[in-house]
Parts: structure tokens; C-alpha cells; sequence
């Protein structure tokens, strides 16, 4: 059987992006008209058709690589774990397979492509999970062959789809709710420009703030992990600020678990004293139920939409590439008092 001539092999032959081929294909702006015309003569030449314009009669199989780092994997299971689980289910039920690849950190330091692309897997599209190092991303960005969808993270280039969690509006929304329930004196946890969703979450404790004509505070802005490695929960010590405030907003429900510890051994008691909220809805199962409210980000929802955009860019089907922000919804539980 001949194999179907796709965008990427196009775009290979020019030496441009897919994104230019599609563009230059379904007489979108950004082309010029002398590359549209080369493109399409080459199209031509290659026996180039859309594979959503031909109606098989039957739904389509792809095989979906999925890579995450080592990083994101150290000593529990996973939040990106649980996120591929959530990708994999949703892919066999639109009868496709996937495949997990975990970069390990020496790998990633030293700029190895993952074998998902250099081993000739057959994969058709791939998702990555979670930001690698700038110098991998861009690395990542050189490979044309492959159709890529990003997950929990920003492209800067504008060259693949993302698709994240709501982490601006996320966290406005918990801070917000903690300014409903009395509190003034409110402290953020998260090292800042870590990731981009760590700093968004920061953003939206901001504006919440600032919405309601309270004073942020240096001191009240908490790392809690090293920058170099990355390691979060128990293992990491949090600087607790001298003057303490009645609530603090966590970045993740791992760091405010680590923090309601970290609290119950100055003898705080949460929330009677000091009050904790979390985001992601998701703790290791080693840690055990501790009824943190939090903000919980929908992994279907993202991976329904993950999916979908891949195998658009499988299918060669010309969509502008985008962010797709995905909301969430305030979790409840037993970790905030109400101030009077």
C-alpha cells in the first residue's frame, strides 16, 4: 500500500514548518505567494490529499507517542502520571494506541532525542507532557517530521498546539475565595518562573489582591522547591515568614500538604489557626487523604482536547494552532476556616 504523503513530508522537502505548508495549502495569510506556489506544485508533484477530505467509512487508528521527563516522575507516582493514564483510556476509545516515553534527566541535559522519534517508532503525532529545559524545548522544535501537541505548558513559538490548565484564573478564583471567607492576610507557595503555570497561579493571587485593595507582600511570596532540581513535599523546607498570615495559597496540593506538616510541627493546627489551600486536586497516595481545598484541573477534559488537536495535525487538517485554557472547579474540604 502506498503510504498517505503527509504535511511534515512536504514541509521537509521545502524546508519549512508544517504550520507554513498548511497555511500556504488553504490560502491563509503569512505565506508568500512565491512559497504558496512552490508548495502546491510540490504537493501536487507528491500526491498530496487531505485525509479529511477523503470519507473512508471508518474511523481511523493512530499511534500516539506521549513523552514526560524523569523529573516530573522522582520518587512518587506522578501528577503527570495520572495525566497520562487519563490520555491513554481516552485514546483507546477513539481506537488508537499509545506509547509513553520518560526522558531521563541525563538525557535531557545532553540533548537526546527521544527514541519515540529517532528509533523509527511509527508513532503518527506525539504529546509531550510538562515543560522540558529551554534548551530541549528548542531542540524539540527543529523536529518537522512529527506532528506534536504540548500539555501543561506553553509553546513559545507559536509553532504547536497547547493545552493547559486555567492557572491564572485558577488561582484568582482559590485566593478569592479565601478573601470570602475573611481573609486579609494571605501568603502564596510557589517558586516563581519555575514553570509558566506556576507563575500565572501567582498572577491570579495578584489580582485577587489587589481586586479587593489588599497589599501583597514580599516576605508572603514562598519558594518551594530548588530551582536546580526541582523537588517538592516533604523533602523540601519551607522559610515560613517571620510575621505569619491567617491563610496561605499553594501552587500545588503536594506543596500544601508538605506545608500543613510543616505547620503541625510549630503547632499550628489547620485550619483553626492557619488556614491551606491547595491546587490540581491530586496528592501522592502515600500521603493519604488530607481534605485539602483545592482547585482541581480536569485531565479529561485536557486530554479529550489534546487528542483531538493531535490527530487534526495527523489528518493534515489546516486549523490555526492555539492555547486551549481549560477551566477547573473549587474543591471544598477541610482546610480553611471562616474568619468573622
Amino acid at each position: 500500500m502506498v503510504k498517505a504523503v503527509k504535511l511534515a513530508d512536504i514541509a521537509e522537502k521545502v524546508g519549512v514548518s508544517v504550520v507554513t505548508v498548511s497555511k500556504a495549502l488553504s490560502g491563509q495569510k503569512g505565506v508568500s505567494e512565491e512559497m504558496r506556489a512552490r508548495i502546491k506544485e510540490l504537493a501536487d508533484e507528491m500526491g498530496y490529499t487531505p485525509i479529511h477530505a477523503v470519507q473512508t467509512g471508518r474511523t481511523r487508528s493512530y499511534t500516539i507517542g506521549v513523552i514526560t521527563f524523569e523529573t516530573y516522575f522522582a520518587r512518587f507516582a506522578s501528577f503527570y502520571w495520572k495525566m497520562y493514564q487519563e490520555l491513554a483510556t481516552r485514546a483507546v476509545k477513539k481506537s488508537c494506541f499509545s506509547m509513553l516515553e520518560v526522558i531521563s534527566s541525563y538525557d535531557e541535559h545532553n540533548l537526546v532525542l527521544p527514541k519515540l522519534i529517532t528509533e523509527n517508532q511509527k508513532v503518527d503525532g506525539i504529546i509531550v507532557i510538562g515543560r522540558p529545559r529551554t534548551d530541549y524545548l528548542k531542540m524539540l522544535y527543529q523536529n518537522k517530521k512529527i506532528p506534536m501537541v504540548f500539555m501543561d505548558f506553553y509553546d513559545d513559538e507559536d509553532v504547536f498546539d497547547c493545552v493547559v490548565s486555567a492557572s491564572f484564573n485558577g488561582m484568582y478564583r482559590m485566593t478569592d475565595y479565601l478573601i470570602k471567607n475573611g481573609h486579609t492576610r494571605i501568603a502564596f507557595v510557589g517558586s516563581l518562573m519555575f514553570t509558566e503555570s506556576i507563575t500565572d497561579r501567582y498572577f491570579g493571587y495578584c489580582k485577587a489582591l489587589m481586586e479587593n485593595g489588599i497589599e501583597q507582600r514580599q516576605d508572603w511570596v514562598i519558594k518551594d522547591r530548588d530551582y536546580n532540581d526541582g523537588v517538592i513535599g516533604l523533602e523540601y523546607k519551607l522559610q515560613l515568614p517571620k510575621d505569619m498570615p491567617t491563610a496561605f495559597v499553594c501552587n500545588n496540593d503536594v506543596t500544601a500538604y508538605a506545608l500543613i506538616k510543616q505547620l503541625e510541627e510549630k503547632n499550628y493546627r489547620v485550619p483553626e489557626d492557619i488556614s491551606v489551600v491547595g491546587y490540581d486536586d491530586y496528592l501522592y497516595a502515600e500521603y493519604g487523604d488530607s481534605k485539602i481545598t483545592t482547585y482541581m484541573v480536569d485531565m479529561g477534559e485536557m486530554s479529550r482536547i489534546a487528542l483531538s488537536c493531535i490527530i487534526k495535525r495527523i489528518e493534515n487538517i489546516s486549523v490555526n494552532v492555539g492555547v486551549h485554557i481549560v477551566n477547573g472547579r473549587v474543591i471544598e474540604r477541610a482546610t480553611v476556616k471562616k474568619m468573622n
